[in-house]
Formats: structure tokens, sequence, C-alpha cells
């Protein structure tokens, strides 16, 4: 069927003068815009969102009000009416969704020292720039520029710096990870550090692969901190906690031997590792603690402190919860070595508290896991001249043995 050329016109005028009738909308609070002084510029912007016909125009009239404070920007930057007026109109832009003003909304956000334009600036770049790469890296480099001013000693704008951690989160950027996990150990205020993680935890991407990189590749101090912040993630699973920690305790008797400059640091992540998995109990690491029990063993007979016992100790406890052969075998070897020393020990009274501790320590640990392979080293610790309580211990994991 064909219809009259008059009728296909008409539709065309009215799209027409619809278009035209937006354009003289938007032009009349441009105009209204311009005509008004500085303190009442930002009525116009709160006028104009009330207006029924708004959605037509609002964000292009909110873009209008972002490029005349850019333009102004050098000589009234500080003009509280102008700053006013930058945050209605950059919150306006996100209201809006006029995804037409991001590069207006970043000059803003750079030209701007006021940390109220600026925030305004990145919430709505936040939003407005999902999907934009570019948006993401221009502030994953104003994050990394504000991490390296901060370690200096420094000031930055902490405001601003956590509104940037929070817009990258928002983002969701995977390029995002170097520059929220430096954030992380920058030393920021704590409640900053913490949105660093929030946000680090929103990224996509393979966490625990990025948590790696980090643990094999960062100074010591850092691979603590990655370590807590892996272990502490929503996102990673049980058993990728597990492997993970089995990681950074293989990392840290690897680099245990090579730092003098940061033994601390690594013998705390060893401590850690080893805490992680004996709370998720996880199994697969049952060579690697043994490797690492061996290694404190030694040193608590080279430097029989608190510490030292209390290190072995940890360990003992993790190679109970892992509950391997290997592990039930090595501790009852462990057992037979403390009887033979006590009996030495004794009869030249130099039996200590500590080691006391460690052989209700291990003993508890044989209890614990029902290994016959125990009952010989168990058995004779009745033969022995022990307080009580720790033949009582003996008798008590004996008991529990499983044939």
């Amino acid at each position: 069927m064909k219809f009259p050329l008059i009728f296909m016109v008409i539709p065309l005028f009215l799209l027409s003068l619809s278009l035209n009738a937006q354009d003289s909308i938007l032009y009349s609070y441009q105009r209204n815009f311009m005509r008004a002084s500085l303190s009442t510029k930002t009525g116009v912007l709160l006028d104009a969102a009330t207006d029924d016909r708004a959605s037509e125009f609002i964000g292009q009239l909110y873009e209008y009000a972002l490029n005349f404070s850019l333009q102004n920007a050098e000589i009234l930057r500080g003009d509280p009416d102008l700053l006013n007026l930058t945050v209605v109109a950059a919150r306006g832009a996100l209201h809006s969704a006029h995804v037409q003003s991001i590069a207006t909304l970043w000059g803003i956000f750079t030209n701007f020292r006021d940390s109220q334009a600026r925030i305004a600036a990145l919430d709505a770049l936040a939003v407005l720039g999902k999907g934009n790469i570019q948006v993401a890296e221009n502030l994953n480099q104003f994050l990394a520029n504000q991490n390296s001013l901060y370690r200096s000693g420094m000031d930055v704008d902490i405001p601003t710096v956590s509104a940037c951690i929070n817009a990258l989160g928002a983002l969701g950027e995977e390029s995002s990870f170097p520059v929220l996990f430096a954030a992380i150990t920058a030393g920021y205020p704590e409640s900053v550090g913490a949105q660093a993680v929030i946000a680090l935890e929103s990224l996509p991407g393979d966490l625990k692969g990025n948590f790696t990189e980090v643990l094999r590749k960062n100074p010591p101090s850092e691979k603590l901190a990655v370590f807590r912040a892996a272990v502490s993630s929503s996102r990673m699973s049980g058993p990728e906690k597990g492997a993970f920690a089995q990681t950074a305790l293989e990392i840290g008797m690897d680099e245990e031997n090579l730092s003098t400059e940061y033994g601390s640091a690594l013998t705390a992540l060893c401590t850690l590792a080893v805490k992680t998995l004996t709370e998720l109990k996880w199994a697969g690491a049952d060579t690697t603690v043994l490797q690492y029990f061996y290694r404190v063993q030694g040193a608590y007979q080279e430097n029989k402190t608190n510490r030292e016992r209390d290190r072995l100790l940890e360990v003992i406890g993790c190679l109970s919860v892992l509950g391997s052969a290997d592990a039930a075998q090595a501790l009852s070897l462990q057992l037979g070595y403390l009887n033979s020393q006590f009996e030495r020990a004794k009869k030249e009274g130099t039996f200590s508290e500590n080691d006391e501790a460690l052989v209700l320590g291990v003993i508890g640990a044989l209890g614990g896991m029902e290994d016959k392979i125990a009952f010989d080293n168990l058995h004779y610790v009745a033969y022995l001249d022990y307080p009580e309580r720790v033949k009582a211990a003996a008798r008590e994991a004996l008991n529990k043995l499983k044939w």
C-alpha cells in the first residue's frame, strides 16, 4: 500500500519541530545561565532540574555549566560560588548519565584543587567512565603518584585519594590491581587502606594469581601485606587460600636463607602461613610444613628461647592437624629424641620449662593424630622420671591411638 508523500513528510516535520523545541529549551536555560551572576548560576541549574522536560536537555546543560567552570578555573578556582556550581554540575552529570561529560569532568579534576570539586568529579567518573579504559588508566596514574608522594613523607589530599580508590573499585578494571595494592602498603590511615582492600576485591580477573605475583616479586614487608589481604579475601575459596598459604611458606623459607635484612618479616610470613594452614587444615601442604618443621626444630636446638619454642609448637600443631603418616612418624621420632634428651637433662638438672612444654606439645599432637606409630615412644614416657602431668598426657594420648 502506498501512502501519499504528504503523510511521509508530516512525521519528519513533527520530528524537526520536536528537536527545535528541545534546542530552544536548552538555549533558553543556557541564556539564563550566562546572564545570571556567579552566585545565582547554580540556581539556574537547580530550577532546570525541576522542569517537566528536564530529561530532554538537562545533561547538556550540566555539561555547559562544567565547561564554564573549567574555562574560568584559572582565575576563579578558589571562589566559593564557582566551587559550589562545579560540584552541583558534576553531580548533575552523574545523575543524568551524561557520558559526553567525561572529558570535561577529567578537566575539572585536574584543574581544581578543592577536595569537594575533585571528589564530585571522581564520583561522576566512577559511574560514567565504566568500561572506558582511558578513565581507569588516568586514575591509576593519579593514585600511583599519590602513593609515591605519601611514601616519601609528603602531604596528599586524603579525601581525594579515598575517592579515587573508590572510583577505581567501581570502574573495575584489572589494570588497577597494582596501584590499589600499593595504596594498601603506602601507610595511609587505616580507613583508606581498608577502602583499598575493598576496591581490590571488586576487581575482575584472577585474584589469587595477582596476589601470588606480588608474593613472589615484592619486598618482604609487602609480602606480609598481600598475605593478609589474600587470607581475608571474600572472593578466594578455602582451597585457594590453602594453596596460597603453602606458596607463602615455600617462598618464606627460600628467601629466609638469603636475607638477613628482612629476616624478621620473612619469619613472620612463615608464621602466618603456618597459622593459616592449621586453620584451613590444608593437607596438601604436609610436605612443605614438614620441611619447615625440621628447620624450626634446628633453630630451637641452637637457641632455646620462648620465641623459638612457640614457633616449634605452632608447626607441631599444624602437623597434627594435617594428619599425614609422614607427619605422625616425624613427631613420634621427635618424642623419642626428647625422651632420650630428658634422661641426660634430668641428671644434669638442665630440663627446663620450655623443654617440658615442648614434650607436652608433641604428646598432645600425637594423641590428636591417633596414629599407632607413636605407641612405643608414648609408652616409654611412663618409664622416665617426667612430671606426673607429662605422664598423664602420654596415657591419654595412648588411649586415643587406633589399631
